[in-house]
């Protein structure tokens, strides 16, 4: 078995390092990093639940927080409409659908590139046909043998990641031999597999999924190893504001860890990854903008 952080069965033969990220007509990455801004409609999420719901379900304060995160530099905005925090149950897909479908033809409607952060393809085929262009699919087409079909159809970005159990029973005392080889595996095997089967492989970007059935170790563990992931494909890494973060800094309230989220961003950026996702989009975008020039991928 491989040490974590070295290249796992060969992987990094098995994918190239990628430019950039194909969004409906544009390749994302090419000239800077990617920040995809959080916009999670829900009441529960672990850091802004309740944050972005309108009276009576309407979706003008969304709206408005998803136009502002894309002002303060987003290029994507990915609207979820069910938590995923850790523990947190499943809600149905209607609604799903009613959190989330508006809120996506509204900032579609003004320009933005929209993510449905969702496992279910009703939701995702609701919100394609509102205006969005990536389907980010935490279960990596494991809960819905329908989503995955509708993504090579309707010929969206797609967002692969990597995750043990089901939000509810994922920290559950999560184990691997070697989470590095074993994580990055599964994303490699799961790209082609997903080649096969028609989407296409520049549209394809992966996620090893940082606190989804990982304990601290393990997400320390891939988040060194960001190099031989974007081997792989175009890799996004999602650690805003999460635990880990807090136990490492002492910080328990998840809005205060913002400084260590934007560190950690700019190290996974000058390691290769191309997208993170982000709660404080001002403090991230400048953090990857330095990270990406430093490394000597910029002016």
């Amino acid at each position: 078995m491989q040490r974590s952080g070295d290249d796992p069965e060969g992987v990094r033969d098995r994918g190239r390092r990628v430019g950039g990220w194909r969004v409906a007509d544009d390749v994302l990455g090419g000239d800077r990093p990617v920040v995809m801004g959080v916009l999670n409609v829900t009441p529960d999420s672990f850091s802004d639940g309740g944050l972005a719901l309108g009276e009576d379900g309407s979706p003008d304060v969304a709206v408005a927080r998803g136009l502002a995160l894309v002002a303060a530099g987003a290029d994507i905005v990915d609207v979820g409409g069910e938590s995923t925090r850790p523990g947190a149950a499943p809600v149905s897909g209607a609604r799903e659908i009613d959190r989330t479908e508006q809120v996506v033809a509204g900032l579609a409607a003004a320009g933005v590139r929209v993510s449905i952060d969702t496992t279910k393809a009703s939701v995702a085929a609701a919100a394609i046909d509102a205006g969005a262009v990536i389907v980010n699919d935490v279960s990596a087409g494991r809960f819905d043998p329908d989503l995955l079909p509708l993504v090579a159809d309707r010929g969206v970005a797609y967002v692969l990641m990597h995750m043990v159990g089901t939000p509810r029973t994922m920290q559950d005392e999560p184990a691997y031999d070697d989470v590095v080889a074993e994580v990055a595996e599964f994303l490699a095997t799961t790209r082609d597999r997903l080649v096969d089967d028609g989407i296409a492989d520049d549209r394809i970007a992966i996620d090893p999924g940082i606190g989804f059935g990982k304990s601290m170790r393990h997400n320390l563990d891939l988040l060194r190893a960001t190099t031989t992931l974007a081997a792989i494909a175009p890799v996004v890494i999602g650690v805003s504001r999460k635990s880990f973060l807090g136990t490492i800094t002492g910080m328990d309230d998840p809005a205060d860890r913002d400084p260590a989220s934007a560190a950690v961003a700019a190290l996974v950026v000058a390691a290769g990854a191309l997208i993170v996702r982000a709660h404080d989009v001002v403090a991230t975008r400048q953090a990857v903008d330095v990270a990406r020039v430093l490394a000597g991928d910029g002016d």
